[in-house]
């Protein structure tokens, strides 16, 4: 058992009230480190004192009125994502480098206030689902040491595992973010593809990659993924995102979740994880949903592209030059999978994205019957020792139930659901479809605290409060302002909001038919957003919600050019927002493909 509970909620309530210092938090977490021991969770450790000069960065923003929801937040990253002047590795000494530039979700987090502790172990290159393919050692799982941690990424999984940080960053191609969490009783949020920019992440599969995130609740996920969220140009993979898409959302009552068939369910002889999940399945039930039976043979077949097919062919692309001039210096699973994919043709190509799309069509008619899937996360465990001497066939077993959901754009939430008998950890996870985050992770944490759940193996219950889903209208006598320049959130003029008590209802976008331009000479810096029906997708906001009497006294603060009028949302609702008159916008800079005021002042 840890000494401090690491998870968001209770570190940001005792920081606002004065109880505990981010500096004491990073003390407890550099001496556990230090009573754990570098390896095999990390490869990298910042210096203390590089955390401290980071933090001190940090509150000085926030002493300057910026709001950062992550404020003194100790977290970690998988080293395949990069971090500017530490090493990325990916599990493979020789081919480290040092980037000039952290990854666009690194940079977004540490924008929220988040203090980056270290970059962790994982299975070379993100290729397998064990955490036994590292030189830096192999992680096991917290509550057995004989036991894997599953992976790739490993470490991460471990870090939050064991109280060492209070989120990690993973990736996630066909499990890596899910199965750890599984196996170390965390929360494994694996967003949908492009919601969270991958630029700056070594990749694995480049079309199949997500950055995901490991935490001790369903509620600190969701604060980590709104604050990594949004649009990036830079990735050329990155998407925009429909509105709400990270906002908790309810369910329709008796909502419908899918469960495998008898014949479809396989627990590889684990007949404790049988019965877990057979105890998952009623829990839903009590909470609501009704039980639907479909066919997982498409979801299997398509599971079996990813590693039996030309999609392991990315991972080659991905280090292609190295791989080849340094053979001896890949793990040797990790090789023999990663330069076996020169078997694969164009042609083999395009005839498995072929069958991969009429799978998808098959599966189409299974979602019309369902409103969110529940699978084991994983059939089974196994140790290292026998991972270690069948790593192939029992690394296939662990991606039965998660290798198909990127390939299908699917979202997905892992969560605790139990322990055997033998004290080894159980979960499930919740999938559904692309763009349904938010709502999969109020049903999940649901479902999660229904247990009376820890975290890890800390002891620590989970103590934030529970998920609540965003109201779809304003209660009666308060008026929703979408604000889209200097009044975001940690932007200048945030404060004309919070000095009138204005709350964040949450980020959104406009409908397409809008531009947004840089306008010169004005101080603050603001932008501009003007009407245009010919112009592309949505521009990112923030919707605040204030009284009547709060909403006039804002709206006389209003300077020419700006204007308030009526703004319209990606999902089709209204608000009132920020206009600007058309004059003001002749010769000024079209910023429109940058999506959004921060994404272009970060790209300055």
């Amino acid at each position: 058992m840890t000494e401090q509970s690491l998870e968001i909620a209770v570190l940001s309530r005792a920081y606002a009230d004065g109880s505990l210092t981010p500096e004491a938090v990073l003390d407890g977490v550099h001496a556990r480190i230090g009573a754990m021991g570098l390896r095999p969770v990390w490869i990298t450790l910042l210096d203390k004192a590089d955390a401290l000069a980071r933090l001190g960065r940090a509150r000085a923003r926030k002493e300057a009125g910026e709001h950062l929801p992550l404020f003194g937040i100790p977290f970690a990253v998988k080293d395949n994502i990069d971090v500017a002047g530490v090493p990325t590795t990916a599990g493979c000494p020789d081919f480290a480098f040092v980037p000039d530039r952290s990854a666009t979700v690194v940079e977004r987090l540490e924008a929220a206030g988040a203090i980056l502790i270290g970059k962790t172990n994982l299975d070379q290159f993100a290729t397998g689902l064990v955490g036994t393919r590292s030189p830096y050692g192999i992680c096991s799982s917290v509550f057995d040491p004989a036991y894997v941690s599953g992976g790739s990424s490993s470490g991460s999984g471990v870090a939050v595992g064991a109280g060492l940080v209070s989120f990690a960053l993973g990736t996630d191609t066909a499990g890596s973010g899910r199965v750890p969490a599984a196996f170390n009783n965390v929360v494994g949020l694996k967003p949908t593809k492009g919601l969270v920019s991958t630029a700056g992440v070594l990749p694995a599969c480049r079309t199949q990659d997500c950055v995901s995130i490991f935490a001790g609740s369903c509620g600190d996920a969701v604060a980590v993924l709104r604050a990594a969220t949004g649009f990036d140009p830079s990735d050329p993979f990155s998407r925009r995102a429909p509105a709400g898409a990270v906002l908790p959302a309810s369910l329709p009552p008796g909502f419908r979740f899918g469960v495998p068939t008898t014949e479809g369910l396989e627990f590889f002889g684990d007949t404790a994880a049988a019965d877990l999940f057979a105890a998952a399945v009623a829990r839903l039930e009590e909470l609501g949903g009704t039980r639907v039976e479909f066919d997982y043979a498409p979801f299997v077949e398509a599971a079996r592209l990813l590693y039996a097919g030309p999609w392991v062919a990315e991972r080659l692309a991905a280090i292609r030059g190295f791989a080849e001039t340094k053979p001896e210096a890949i793990h040797p699973v990790v090789r023999e999978i990663i330069l076996g994919a020169g078997r694969y043709s164009a042609v083999d190509a395009f005839e498995a994205q072929y069958k991969l799309a009429k799978l998808t069509r098959r599966a189409e008619t299974w979602w019309e019957r369902m409103d969110v899937m529940l699978l084991p996360t994983a059939g089974t465990t196994f140790t290292i020792e026998d991972m270690l001497a069948d790593p192939i066939r029992l690394n296939s077993q662990l991606g039965h139930y998660t290798n198909f959901v990127n390939l299908m754009d699917l979202s997905a939430i892992a969560v605790p659901a139990g322990f055997r008998s033998t004290g080894l950890p159980f979960g499930v996870t919740l999938i559904g479809r692309s763009f349904e985050d938010g709502r999969l992770a109020l049903l999940a944490d649901r479902f999660h605290r229904a247990q009376a759940p820890s975290i890890g193996a800390t002891g620590h219950a989970v103590a934030g409060p529970a998920l609540e889903a965003a109201s779809e209208a304003a209660p009666a006598g308060m008026v929703r302002l979408a604000v889209v320049g200097a009044h975001l959130s940690g932007l200048p003029l945030n404060h004309q909001l919070t000095g009138r008590g204005a709350r964040l209802v949450g980020a959104d976008r406009t409908a397409a038919g809008y531009r947004l331009f840089a306008l010169p000479g004005t101080t603050p810096a603001k932008p501009g957003l003007l009407r245009d029906p010919g112009a592309p997708g949505g521009i990112e906001v923030e919707v605040w919600e204030l009284d009547a009497a709060g909403f006039g006294g804002f709206v006389a603060e209003v300077p020419p050019p700006l204007a308030i009028g009526t703004l319209e949302l990606a999902g089709g609702g209204r608000v009132q927002g920020f206009l600007c008159e058309a004059h003001a916008t002749v010769g000024a800079q079209d910023i429109t493909n940058h999506g959004g005021w921060k994404n272009w002042l970060a790209a300055r």
